[in-house]
């Protein structure tokens, strides 16, 4: 296997030491629970469940979280919101296909390899081209060619029908939150408080949580150093051929 392969050969160039620092990428990530600004408000709350009562937007959210799970790896927040999007527009179209962290790059590494995604993520463009490699219809949209007005208008027509989903590339420090780039899925918008709900697939950091429109759409018009373009937002459409 590619992670085996790639260890063994960490052992042979570089020994224990730097293989213990190498190993870390692909450990299940430490447990922090970080507190949450006040401009923030987790899903999990009574004011939390009280915006998800009366949401006007919310198609995607029974299928997203029926299949959310929490990313797998340090870097893996790509490649689980991706699981996550994949398993639910196969529920919302009637299939029993399933995704998983552990398998998906079994279908193909053209894109991003398994091992540069452990040890750096991915970029918006890799994401959509990832979705795009297994079967689903992906459309990357930078943040530098929309507006947060086009974002909220697109966004909320996907989340008031089912067959589509919303995957973010975000700074996490726009929102007040630590450290750096981060993908996640959106599951619902509240018209009321103008927020949308994040479901953060790092669990081990943060909840999912309610986040207003212009912050979000702040955290995603931010230049990502690997691709040197903005980040931004990735409308999925259901596959066209299930993966298993």
């Amino acid at each position: 296997m590619l992670v085996g392969f790639a260890l063994l050969l960490v052992v042979g160039t570089w020994g224990a030491p730097r293989v213990a620092k190498e190993w870390r990428f692909y450990q299940t990530p430490p447990q922090q629970n970080l507190p949450l600004h006040k401009s923030l408000v987790a899903l999990g709350t009574e004011e939390g469940q009280a915006l998800l009562e009366g949401a006007e937007d919310r198609a995607d959210y029974t299928a997203v979280k029926k299949f959310f799970q929490s990313q797998i790896r340090l870097a893996y927040c790509g490649v689980a919101s991706s699981v996550i999007a994949l398993n639910a527009l196969n529920e919302m179209g009637g299939t029993s296909a399933t995704w998983s962290q552990d398998t998906f790059f079994d279908h193909g590494q053209t894109i991003r390899s398994e091992y540069d995604t452990t040890h750096g993520g991915m970029t918006l463009a890799q994401l959509a081209g990832l979705l795009n490699e297994r079967g689903a219809r992906a459309q990357a949209v930078h943040a530098s060619d929309s507006s947060v007005v086009e974002f909220r208008t697109q966004v909320r027509e996907n989340l008031a029908r089912e067959g589509d989903v919303v995957l973010v590339n975000y700074v996490r420090k726009a929102i007040h939150q630590k450290t750096g780039g981060h993908i996640s899925p959106l599951a619902a918008y509240d018209e009321d408080t103008d927020r949308f709900l994040v479901m953060d697939v790092s669990t081990y950091k943060y909840p999912p949580v309610w986040v207003k429109t212009e912050a979000l759409w702040a955290a995603m018009n931010t230049v990502d150093g690997d691709s040197n373009r903005t980040r931004g937002y990735v409308l999925v459409q259901a596959p066209v051929d299930s993966g298993t």
